[in-house]
């Protein structure tokens, strides 16, 4: 199969439809909560399970990639996502509406098998640009999932949300179907093989340690933002809805579109210089965030900032790692993103956590120290272990 523009461009949408899964309940948060009589601590553990098992899909799904035709996994994992996403809509009560949050993660792992077979069939020189754009239409998947789903809810309750995401991926199911053809795996493995090969390319390539901690340190800081983003923005001075807390989505998507740039300036640069320029892109942001969320305009400027900061490092990350072994892109792909989206489950617990302990200020303390950990894992932690080999 041929990687023309077309198929690029239905990578990118496949991955936008399928990430938004994830995202869908934070604008919702509040309805749901008070569907099942829930507190905004207890509304936090519900992202943060789903988060959890879109992190056991990684390490346990994902990888099957390397070894079983992606073309049937992507076909099976999108149809039993709509089953999942149809239970959460029956969900009345919090310990259903949790079980059904953490199968609709578990199971949404359809964009880290798409992400790497993009890697597989792009030249070296244009790698960089093809994941950009399949990025790019995965991080809007991500935030115009918070906008439609704040929209449907005011408008029709969160329950009808769910029913049309699994509506959308039987579609994908169907397309998948008719226009992609099986590549056959390069390799046979036992599956517990195959889970025992994941850790030791996590021990063997320190490139992506590094890059798994500052992808979990900053999603960490983005998970804390959005999982209580809907309580700042229904308190004073702003008392917004659901439909305009969504409307949050589309500010955060002026930085989506610079991902396809910032996989250039990753091919030309090198992805090293671009993680630090997301870096510290967020720490500025999320300081923004902390001292002015009474200002609109600088809450929204400060969303901006973040979006593009958090996408352009998460590029720049895959584009090295993808480097390293190419016929290990699935499994190093699931070391990635297990450490990326456990780090998106913290974030989101110790952001709800501090959040219903002293406000905002809470959140978004973790979130800064978040990042500060990212910092310290790209700019000091590859000196320290280069000073310390010379030794």
């Amino acid at each position: 199969m041929n990687l023309s523009k077309r198929m690029i461009a239905l990578f990118a949408v496949g991955a936008g439809i399928s990430v938004a899964n994830l995202y869908y309940l934070q604008p919702l948060l509040i309805m749901m909560g008070h569907t099942v009589h829930a507190s905004v601590k207890h509304m936090g553990l519900v992202a943060t399970l789903t988060q959890t098992g879109y992190a056991l899909g990684l390490l346990l799904i994902v990888p099957l990639a390397d070894i079983l035709p992606r073309k049937t996994m992507m076909i099976g994992l999108s149809f039993f996502t709509a089953v999942a996403l149809v239970g959460e809509s029956f969900s009345h009560a919090f310990l259903p509406l949790t079980l059904f949050s953490f199968c609709i993660g578990a199971l949404t792992v359809v964009p880290q098998i798409i992400i790497p077979l993009v890697a597989d069939l792009s030249s070296p020189e244009r790698r960089g640009q093809a994941i950009g754009v399949v990025m790019g239409g995965l991080l809007l998947g991500v935030l115009l999932a918070r906008t439609v789903s704040g929209a449907v809810g005011a408008l029709l309750g969160w329950q009808a949300m769910y029913w049309i995401a699994a509506g959308m991926m039987l579609v994908l199911a169907g397309v998948f179907f008719f226009t992609i053809h099986n590549i056959t795996p390069t390799r046979s493995m036992r599956f517990s093989d195959l889970v025992r090969s994941v850790l030791s390319i996590a021990k063997k390539y320190r490139v992506l340690r590094h890059s798994a901690l500052i992808g979990a340190s900053l999603f960490a800081a983005f998970s804390a933002l959005w999982t209580v983003l809907a309580y700042r923005l229904d308190s004073p001075p702003y008392h917004f809805n659901s439909a305009i807390v969504g409307l949050f989505g589309l500010v955060g998507a002026a930085g989506v579109l610079a991902a396809p740039f910032t996989g250039r300036v990753s091919d030309k640069l090198g992805p090293r210089f671009m993680v630090g320029v997301g870096i510290l892109s967020t720490l500025v942001a999320y300081i923004a965030l902390f001292m002015l969320s009474a200002n609109l305009y600088a809450f929204i400027i400060a969303i901006v900032i973040m979006d593009f900061g958090t996408q352009a490092a998460q590029i720049a990350n895959q584009t090295r790692i993808y480097a390293l072994d190419a016929n290990a892109r699935n499994r190093i792909n699931s070391v990635y993103m297990v450490t990326y989206f456990l780090g998106g489950a913290i974030g989101s617990a110790l952001g709800s956590y501090f959040y219903s302990l002293v406000g905002w200020y809470g959140a978004m303390s973790v979130s800064i120290a978040m990042v500060l950990i990212a910092l310290m894992v790209h700019y000091a932690l590859p000196f320290l272990q280069a000073t310390s080999s010379t030794e």
